[in-house]
């Protein structure tokens, strides 16, 4: 049986994204992203799938940077899943005139849901979990303290939770994407429920005294009309000011403008690896709508 690692434990958007794609495979919790990572390189797993994206806060930098510097995993799929939050508390509290004291959760979910934590419990501390569903099964195992968690529904059920209010996050239409890794490009087939688009993810690095590089490199993108989704730098941890650049671009590799992009920035000096060239998938029917035009 295929094993797929997720970020645990059960109950979170990884998960939710982990079955959307290998429905049909063993799903094994992992209490960090590179913990994922790492049991793909060892053997452990077959293939994680981690967070990269989200829409409200941005990039997951540990993901990337750890696929970056610690375990170069090819990336052979993505997956966009629907980010709804719910404020949640132990069952044994739902009776009593309850007021929190404390919040627990991912650190991006409680970023999530500012404005309505300022407003409904403006004086409540926060402390960050691993993940949401680390936040359920914690106040599942505490039923005695005045603390609450937020997460999805899929944590509420599986540790029997009851939910206080739902819906609580500050933007409608957030989401995360997932990547989906593993150590051979084509040895598993990714299958969502709806199509996206086709992505080629490269990491170029700089040469160092080449004056208006960053611009030759998006001149080697526009010119052959290469849309790109997405561009982001990143610093190579070998020095202040160092930085290599990963770019998005919405079409897989083929025979000849993508090898073109690749050989025309080598002659500029660029470092370039191509990261993976794979489908797009979302749990649910949207179109992506916030696109970076090279």
């Amino acid at each position: 049986m295929v094993k797929v690692a997720f970020l645990g434990p059960k109950g979170t958007f990884t998960e939710m994204a982990a079955k959307a794609v290998f429905q049909q495979f063993d799903h094994i919790p992992f209490q960090t992203i590179p913990g994922c990572m790492d049991a793909v390189s060892a053997g452990e797993a077959d293939i994680a799938v981690v967070p990269i994206e989200n829409a409200i806060e941005g990039s997951v930098n540990l993901t990337l940077d750890y696929l970056i510097h610690k375990k170069r995993l090819p990336i052979i799929g993505s997956i966009t899943v629907p980010v709804a939050q719910h404020l949640f508390q132990n069952k044994q509290q739902s009776h009593l005139n309850f007021e929190p004291k404390k919040v627990i959760s991912h650190a991006h979910a409680i970023a999530q849901c500012h404005d309505y934590l300022q407003l409904r419990y403006p004086n409540i501390e926060f402390e960050y979990m691993n993940s949401t569903a680390t936040a359920a099964k914690w106040i599942a195992d505490h039923p005695e303290e005045a603390v609450v968690g937020i997460g999805n529904e899929l944590a509420a059920t599986e540790y029997d939770l009851n939910i206080l209010e739902r819906n609580i996050h500050d933007f409608e239409h957030n989401r995360t994407r997932f990547l989906i890794l593993a150590k051979q490009q084509n040895k598993h087939e990714v299958k969502g429920p709806y199509k996206i688009s086709d992505k080629t993810t490269l990491m170029v690095t700089l040469p160092s005294d080449y004056s208006g590089a960053l611009h030759q490199v998006l001149s080697a993108f526009a010119w052959r009309r290469l849309n790109l989704s997405k561009i982001e730098s990143r610093p190579t941890k070998t020095g202040l000011g160092n930085y290599f650049f990963i770019i998005e671009v919405d079409q897989l590799v083929d025979e000849v403008l993508i090898p073109g992009v690749v050989a025309e920035l080598e002659t500029l000096g660029c470092g370039v690896d191509i990261l993976g060239s794979y489908e797009s998938f979302s749990l649910t029917k949207m179109v992506e709508t916030q696109q970076a035009s090279s």
